[in-house]
């Protein structure tokens, strides 16, 4: 017996994943040449699985900020900003953070993972309750578990299960948090927050956005689902990532809570782990600075996003409801899913691989995520990839001509 007998099933699952050919949870890039390819095998690819929505991982000025910054400041700060301070540039950006977002407060944190888990963990606890969409992230249920609240799940985009949910929690002691996102990570659909916030009032509960997917997405200034549906005064506490669309890592919170700080000292995420180094931040603001003053980038990633939607509609895959930068492709099973993503690495197009149960519905997709740095041709030549895919592997149930961009 070993400890890591207790993981045998998945064990003996990986391992048939990995039978088929490239293991899609182990990619290895030789190099990464630029937001939209990379080097694999000594191959070029089109990299449409990371996230980098607005293409600034090689922005001129965030590369230049970072490397200033290290020569000024050092590679790391070697502890927590609870036990070795907090630097400039850590302040910088959490009153950067506050004023984009029109709060009073925020609060900076080494990885969006660590932001749910901290702030979750730390606003709700036992004897209150945790109302999460059931398609929520894992770094929110860690966090409900963290915190010990209990959870309710309601149905996926479904303000009315969430109402009913509430309404049984009448007279029921403890303070109620909904959890929702701004743009979930799977289908790439969006909440319907103006309903969410009807059924917030009416219940006389919390709510927080993560904007995770959505910040430097939607909205006229970036700010996420909640500015587009016009409800952040109602939105009690929004959540999100520097990893996406900003093109770094780290999370944060932004509030108007008059005692947020009181989270420094009781979140233990942000308590015990090294802060963010000088150059993350560095780079990080450069690229807050091209969210707000850059009002191209939003429209082009629009724009590429629908092109692919429709794309692949028109070939007659199966996608999410509406075209975001999170276009994902419904497979009839994990036999076609594995044969597809396969192909199309080997048609030089790396994307995600996503299986259940980390996917809704327990269906196994192929997860792509836009840049607005793709440019019309390399959407292009991904259809291609995927209409050969389809056509060679028998996914796609009939002969059909792509619709032209």
């Amino acid at each position: 017996m070993g400890l890591l007998d207790k993981h045998v099933s998945q064990i003996r699952a990986y391992s048939g994943i990995k039978d088929h050919g490239a293991d899609p949870f182990n990619v290895r890039f030789d190099r990464v040449l630029s937001p939209t390819e990379a080097e694999l095998n000594g191959r070029r690819v089109i990299l449409l699985g990371t996230n980098n929505y607005l293409g600034l991982t090689f922005d001129p000025e965030c590369v230049d900020a970072s490397i200033e910054a290290v020569r000024a400041w050092g590679t790391g700060t070697t502890g927590s900003r609870i036990a070795n301070g907090s630097f400039g540039g850590h302040l910088a950006m959490e009153q950067d953070l506050a004023r984009f977002y029109g709060r009073k407060h925020a609060m900076v944190f080494t990885t969006g993972y660590q932001a749910n888990l901290g702030v979750l963990s730390a606003l709700v606890g036992r004897g209150d309750h945790l109302i999460l969409d059931a398609d929520s992230h894992a770094s929110i249920y860690d966090g409900a578990r963290l915190g010990h609240a209990e959870v309710i799940r309601f149905r996926h985009n479904d303000p009315e299960d969430l109402y009913k949910r509430l309404r049984r929690l009448e007279g029921t002691p403890g303070e109620r948090l909904i959890v929702v996102e701004g743009i979930y990570s799977m289908m790439g659909d969006a909440a319907p927050l103006k309903e969410i916030v009807d059924v917030k009032r009416q219940s006389d509960a919390y709510l927080l956005v993560d904007e995770a997917h959505s910040m430097g997405v939607l909205g006229e200034k970036g700010r996420g689902l909640a500015e587009v549906e016009g409800v952040e005064d109602d939105v009690d506490f929004i959540v999100g990532t520097f990893s996406k669309s900003l093109g770094a890592i780290g999370g944060f919170c932004v509030s108007n809570d008059d005692d947020f700080d009181i989270l420094r000292v009781v979140t233990r995420p942000y308590m015990f782990t090294a802060s963010l180094p000088p150059a993350i931040v560095a780079s990080t603001l450069k690229a807050l600075q091209r969210v707000e003053n850059d009002r191209t980038l939003r429209p082009q990633l629009q724009a590429n996003a629908e092109r692919l939607f429709r794309g692949l509609n028109a070939l007659g895959f199966t996608t999410g409801p509406n075209p975001s930068p999170i276009v994902a492709v419904v497979m009839p099973d994990l036999p076609a899913a594995l044969g597809m993503w396969n192909a199309l690495l080997g048609g030089g197009v790396y994307l995600n691989l996503a299986l259940p149960p980390a996917t809704p519905n327990n269906r196994p997709l192929l997860r792509t995520s836009v840049s607005a740095a793709h440019t019309p041709e390399q959407i292009d030549q991904v259809l291609d990839v995927f209409e050969w895919a389809g056509r060679e592997l028998g996914v796609l149930p009939v002969q059909g001509q792509r619709a032209s961009g």
